[in-house]
């Protein structure tokens, strides 16, 4: 495991093996909102220059208001920057796009359709033909292990199971960039370990650049190739941790809790 040290700001490529082709870069990107009392502005991000490469997994760290999930709602094109470079796929962003899936803390499911019609929404939207949205949504519920809720409404859903079926949405579009903002914080430990690990499987198995925002340094080590950690507002990079430990991850190897600690000592 190697620290790759933000003294310089740098240019956001991994060192040695960086490709010539990102799948995101971001260049001295800044984010200003007005403030709340109408004088002045509030910065939420300032000179962030990273670049995240193809089929990588990707976690953002840092306290509350560091700016973790406005860099996420910038990529997923919700919002413009006030400065910088934003770039995905080589290419400046024109607002949302189905290429750019995002997975909320809030589940965000239609309470009126059953779990097929929820994750058929976004082709349905997009014209996909019948008998093709019927073999994509096939495909989703054997991935998420979705098979035997089929026909039930958000309602009579558990939490995980409704975390599943937006993950499932969101993948029935096939997006190059999966953003997922904290979809697991509102899961007890059980569940989220669990929802974690079937995540890594998922992403094993279809290889999407994936950029994961949360709280927790365990949730961080666990999943990401490697860890960018955010300070506190105005949000920059303060470091970046790649992980080299094998997944999947033992929790309780010293390996993982040497990592564990080197984060904290950054963060705090």
């Amino acid at each position: 495991m190697s620290v790759e040290q933000r003294a310089d700001a740098g240019d956001g490529f991994l060192r040695g093996d960086a490709q010539t082709s990102p799948m995101i870069r971001c260049n001295g990107l800044g984010m200003r909102f007005p403030a709340p009392d109408g004088g002045g502005e509030f910065v939420a991000l300032e000179e962030i220059d990273l670049s995240i490469e193809r089929n990588e997994f990707v976690t953002l760290l840092g306290p509350s208001g560091c700016g973790k999930s406005t860099l996420l709602s910038l990529i997923a094109g919700f919002i413009e920057q006030t400065s910088g470079e934003l770039l995905v796929d080589g290419a400046r962003i024109d607002g949302p796009s189905p290429e750019r899936g995002v997975v909320f803390q809030e589940f965000a499911l239609f309470p009126w359709l059953r779990v097929s019609d929820n994750i058929r929404y976004g082709l349905r939207e997009r014209r996909v033909p019948r008998a093709r949205q019927d073999e994509i949504i096939d495909e989703m519920l054997r991935l998420t292990g979705l098979e035997h809720v089929v026909d039930h409404y958000p309602a009579q859903l558990s939490g995980g199971l409704k975390q599943r079926v937006a993950l499932a949405r969101v993948l029935a579009n096939d997006p190059k960039l999966l953003l997922l903002d904290e979809p697991f914080g509102a899961l007890d430990e059980q569940r989220r370990m669990f929802l974690q690990e079937e995540l890594l499987g998922i992403w094993e198995r279809r290889k999407k650049t994936a950029v994961f925002v949360t709280h927790s340094i365990e949730e961080a080590v666990v999943l990401g190739d490697r860890v960018v950690v955010l300070s506190a507002g105005p949000g920059r990079v303060q470091e970046i941790v790649r992980i080299d430990l094998p997944r999947p991850r033992d929790r309780t190897s010293d390996e993982f809790n040497a990592v564990r600690r080197q984060v904290k000592e950054i963060l705090f």
